[in-house]
Parts: C-alpha cells; structure tokens; sequence
C-alpha cells in the first residue's frame, strides 16, 4: 500500500497540538496522517545562519514528521514576504494591503525549490504526495522537475481570489501554470473553483475539455471542491471532558444570568473583527433593554506580529473595544470581554457550550472551521445560535446559521438581536441540520474524498513535468 506524504509550510507536532487554538489545517492533518501511514513534512518554525536541508525526524501520536529550519532571508522574503505580505492579502481580496517586491517572489521560488530538494529522497515512486496551501504552490513543479512521478495533488486552504484581482499580482501567469504540474487541485467551495477556471479560461486560454479537465500551457488537470470538515466526533465529546466541564463551568459562572456573544478568531484582517465590534456597538445603542443582559468575549489569538498591518489591526482592536468599554459600562458590567491569548482545545470546547450565539463574520474566509467546532461543541436539548458570514466558505454547507453580510453593521446588528431573542423550538430546528452536516462531513469525509480523487487520477504522462492530467468536479465527490 502507497503512503501518504503531507507537505504543509509549517508542521505542528502532534505532542503539542493541543495547546494551540482550535480549527485550522494543523489538526486536520494530524488527524489524517493517524489513519494513512506515511509523513509529514514542513518548515519547523526554526531558523539558521544558513540553509543545510538537515531534516530532523520523530514520532509521536502515530505520526511522523519530519521538519526543516529556514535561514533568516528565506523567512523574510518566503514567509514574512511572499506568503503574507502578497499572496494572503491578495486573496482575502484586500489589493490594498497586497506587497509587490521582486525579492519576495524569489524567495518564494527559492524555498519551493529547497522543499522540494530536500523532500524528494523521502518519497518512493508508488506514495501519493499532498501539498497544502498557497506557502507551496510552486512545489509540485518543483518535485516533477525532480523527478518525481507519480500522483501529486495540492489543496487550497484559502479563497482563490476573483480574475480581476489575481492579475494584478505580476507573474499571475506563472503562478497559476505552476498548478498544472498537480494531478489534482483541490478548493474549499465551487466559488473559489469557478474563480479559478475563469482565470484559466478567460486569462490563460485553457479550456475545458469533454470530461471536465482543464487543458492550458500544454497540460491537463482537474479541479475539484472538497469542503473540509472538523474531527467531529472527537470535538463534540470535548466539553463532557475534564477540561472541557472545567471550562464550561467557569465561563458559565462568570455569565451571572447573561448572554454571551462569543467570537474566536486568529488576530487577522481577513476576519472582521473591526466590523464586528462596530456592529456590537450598535446594538447596544439601538437596543438598550440589551445592557447589562448580554457581553461579548472575543478571542483573538495573536500572530504574524512582526507583520506591520497586523500591529496596526491590533491597535485599533485595543482601541474600539476599549471605546466601547468606556462608553456603555456599568459597575458591573462591562460589555467586550477582550483576550488576546491561545486557549487549548477542550478549554474551547467549553466556552463555546456556555455562549448563546457563536458569531463567525469573516471578511474573506476559505472554510472557517471555528463556526464548525462552535455548532459541535453544542448541547442538542439547549443549542446556542450561529451567526455566519456569507462570505466564510462554511455558509455554502451550514445553511440553517443565520447568514449575514459581515460589511453591514445594521445587518449583523439585527441578526444579533434575532439571536438573543430566538426560542428553543427554532435553535433546535435549525440546530438540528447544522449538527448532521458538521458530523457527517467531517475531516475524514474530506481526507477520504480528497485522496481518493488523487488516487483515481490519470497515471500516465506525456513528458517530464507535463505529468499532470486532471479537470472540473463539483461538491466535494470528486473520486467518489
């Protein structure tokens, strides 16, 4: 039986998973490395004078990782660069804060090609290799002109921004033609999918063959959405859980007979944290038999804080939550509940069983796994309510969340008051098909579909790098 090999920017050691923030790429993919036998491969977070390609090796949970440490440069113009100054903005659809820096660009090219030189002794000609997210687009490419042969598939954990965005990014071309080197591109949603092969046939010239594969720069591939889910079964057991009680119980305790509002999210722009305290704001001003009676806890875990917008994010997050504070608080009372810090997993669990309603409002999101893990984590006979953004990929599968455009002030405003003010008998009808899609659709359905999508791909190929043959699936039942 092949293996698996998972490449990923970072890799998070299973041993210390659960100290990190809930959702995300890391625990999916520690939870399908636990059922495929393979490797997983990736940037260790470490640095050093200079790049050596010395991989240092473990086991732990069931999973083998292997990890490798960046120098200094790499870091700047690869990570720091390329990754969050260029393309994230670029496809959260925020131009404004995108960066075009030629040194960027090749350092993104450079540790591509450092990943792929140091990864490809590891992989034997029968393993299905997975590549994950837009740190790595440029890798399959790579390993081809390595030699490596077999199946390759990459999978896209963000939105793929809109044609008329993606090409001002210079070398758009180049980016995407790299993609054809895969067998298999996976997207979250048929959005992001349609974005691309608009791209591809409208800017590229590629068309779409009789069968659904994408045929552009000389090669073929096909295209897919596969919605990723939560490790379901394990999340929803977590706040019956020592941990999880214990969280319960203390959030509980500090309600004192109110509603909480909860908000969990990475301190980013793509989030909308900013629009969601404004919408806060304002309904408690037009609604003041609201004070004293509700409160918002939004936790913002902190990252990329070497990254300049996201200091000037977490000023203005400081500041409004603060404004707020001090002009609609009481002796005891106070409205925002702001927390820049990680809570583990099960503490989570807890917290999101104690709030009412779970507002999830990014922006731009690609799936948005917190608005999973909040339905998860909720008591069937008292369910709080979800507030989801149209614009999170998870609105295209939980359809019952009360879905708001995250823009409008007045609408999330209004859906919180909705919320707050729902009975029982609705927050269980919509509860109820909220629940079956998260547990039924749920990482492994992913990683299943995923993988069998890349192993029922084309094995042939025409020469060298043209190896990739793959075209258009809808909805995640791609291989099925």
């Amino acid at each position: 039986m092949s293996r698996l090999i998972v490449i990923s920017n970072r890799v998070n050691v299973p041993a210390a998973r659960e100290k990190a923030q809930a959702g995300g790429l890391a625990t999916a993919l520690a939870a399908t490395l636990r059922e495929y036998r393979g490797v997983w491969f990736g940037w260790s977070g470490q640095t050093a004078p200079t790049f050596t390609g010395q991989i240092s090796m473990q086991k732990r949970a069931g999973v083998t990782t292997a990890l490798v440490d960046l120098d200094e440069a790499d870091v700047l113009e690869y990570y720091n660069g390329y990754a969050n100054k260029t393309l994230w903005p670029l496809f959260h659809y925020r131009i404004d804060l995108t960066a075009y820096d030629r040194s960027f660009d090749q350092g993104y090219q450079r540790v591509n090609a450092r990943f792929a030189e140091t990864v490809r002794p590891m992989i034997d000609a029968d393993d299905l290799v997975w590549v994950h997210d837009y740190h790595l687009i440029p890798l399959g490419r790579e390993l081809r002109r390595r030699g490596v042969a077999g199946r390759i598939g990459f999978f896209l954990h963000i939105p793929w921004p809109a044609r008329q965005l993606l090409v001002t990014l210079p070398r758009h071309a180049a980016l995407v033609e790299a993609l054809f080197a895969y067998d298999l591109i996976g997207f979250h949603t048929e959005e992001w999918l349609d974005a691309f092969v608009s791209y591809v046939v409208r800017d590229a010239g590629g068309t779409i063959l009789p069968d659904g594969r994408l045929s552009c720069f000389g090669r073929t591939v096909r295209a897919a959405a596969f919605p990723i889910g939560i490790d379901a079964k394990e999340f929803r057991a977590m706040p019956d859980s020592g941990d999880g009680r214990r969280s319960y119980q203390r959030a509980e305790q500090s309600l004192l007979g109110r509603n909480m509002i909860l908000g969990v999210d990475r301190l980013d722009y793509s989030k909308g944290l900013e629009e969601r305290l404004l919408a806060f704001e304002h309904l408690l001003f037009q609604h003041p038999d609201l004070l004293s009676k509700v409160f918002m806890l939004q936790i913002a875990t902190p990252s990329r804080e070497d990254v300049e917008s996201y200091q000037v994010l977490r000023a203005k997050l400081d500041a409004l939550s603060g404004r707020i504070n001090g002009r609609f608080a009481e002796v005891d009372w106070v409205p925002v509940r702001y927390v820049n810090q990680t809570y583990r997993r099960p503490e989570l669990a807890g917290i999101f069983r104690a709030a009412s309603v779970g507002l999830v409002t990014p922006l731009r999101d690609g799936m948005n796994l917190i608005a999973k893990e909040y339905i998860a984590a909720q008591a069937e006979e008292d369910p709080g309510v979800l507030i989801l953004s149209r614009f999170a990929g998870a609105a295209a599968q939980l359809k019952d969340a009360l879905i708001v455009n995250p823009f409008s002030r007045e609408e999330v405003s209004d859906a919180l008051c909705r919320a707050l003010k729902m009975g029982l008998d609705e927050r269980r009808r919509r509860f109820e098909p909220l629940l079956h899609n998260v547990m039924t659709e749920d990482v492994t359905w992913w990683r299943d579909a995923f993988v069998a999508g890349l192993r029922a791909s084309d094995p042939e190929q025409d020469t060298g790098s043209d190896r990739a043959r793959v075209g258009v699936q809808r909805s995640g039942t791609a291989g099925c």
